[in-house]
């Protein structure tokens, strides 16, 4: 099929793209990556009266560290990310995301900050972005402001983006010696979406005890989900098999899946479980925490 009938701006700026977007309000998209919106306009999903291609806009193409957090541009590819020195290094759960998602092809041009905006309910970005308690930089030609991931993805395909707004920017904050974490992730192939990913990050205490926990699971709900009861779970106790066991529960519990081609609900609620005690054992191991597989 073919996109309906749309217009096309390019801006070399984030002025010129703003400008754009302040003056068609909620008939502009923006143009990045292009890799989850063209599909979606093929089928006639998403039907924007006017592109706006930011591509040109080099400033919006950086990864680098600044006040406490991983800074992501909106024209940054997956790729870069794949490939980085530093998110190798320093950042595991964006590392194992960054060469799950999709195939390679799709990697050279579609970005996180697209997938965050798309937020489909099976995307690998929102999960991950969770489970990390992210940030997102939305600028309009008013002004600028943050706003955290959970209260960013509203519902399936859905965020927190106003009219004459574009996100540019997302951050991860940095984690400390202390803290780890990892991204899991079941597909029927290589480059399919989810059935079922889970992503989790842990702060572990000098006394052994966990000081801070980010779970989430994505592809079981109306978008990425928080396990909050899980994370509860977590602070305060010591790393364990019983824990890992008691968290899967509360993941189980917390998803929310609708029966498809790739499982039923009850295959993949018990799939949120299995893959929140993987990305526990894993980011445990990752901590130095033994005898727990």
């Amino acid at each position: 099929m073919f996109p309906a009938q749309f217009d096309y701006q390019r801006a070399h700026s984030i002025d010129e793209a703003l400008s754009a977007l302040a003056s068609h309000g909620g008939d502009a998209r923006v143009l990045a990556g292009g890799q989850s919106l063209i599909p979606a306009m093929r089928f006639r999903l998403a039907r924007p009266a006017v592109l706006v291609d930011i591509n040109p806009i080099d400033e919006l193409a950086f990864l680098r560290e600044s006040n406490g957090f991983l800074c992501v541009g909106a024209c940054t590819r997956d790729y870069a990310i794949e490939v980085s020195p530093l998110i190798a290094s320093r950042y595991p759960m964006i590392a194992d995301t960054s060469v799950l998602v999709a195939d390679p092809v799709v990697r050279q041009t579609g970005t996180v900050v697209g997938s965050l905006c798309h937020n489909d309910p099976a995307g690998d970005w929102p999960t991950t972005s969770l489970a990390a308690r992210a940030q997102l930089v939305l600028r309009s030609k008013s002004g600028e402001r943050t706003v955290s991931i959970d209260d960013f993805l509203v519902d399936s395909y859905t965020t927190a983006v106003k009219d004459g707004e574009m996100v540019t920017e997302v951050r991860f904050p940095t984690p400390d010696d202390r803290t780890r974490g990892s991204f899991y992730k079941m597909e029927r192939k290589v480059g399919d979406f989810a059935t079922a990913s889970a992503a989790v990050r842990i702060t572990l205490g000098a006394d052994g005890k966990i000081t801070g926990a980010g779970v989430a699971i994505g592809a079981l709900g109306p978008k990425a989900l928080r396990v909050g009861d899980a994370e509860k779970l977590l602070v305060g106790a010591k790393p364990s098999v019983d824990l890992i066991a008691s968290a899967a529960r509360e993941a189980e519990k917390t998803a929310d899946p609708g029966a498809d081609n790739r499982g039923s609900v009850t295959y993949k609620k018990a799939m949120a479980g299995v893959l929140v005690a993987r990305a526990l054992r894993t980011t445990f191991e990752r901590l130095g925490v033994k005898g727990l597989a």
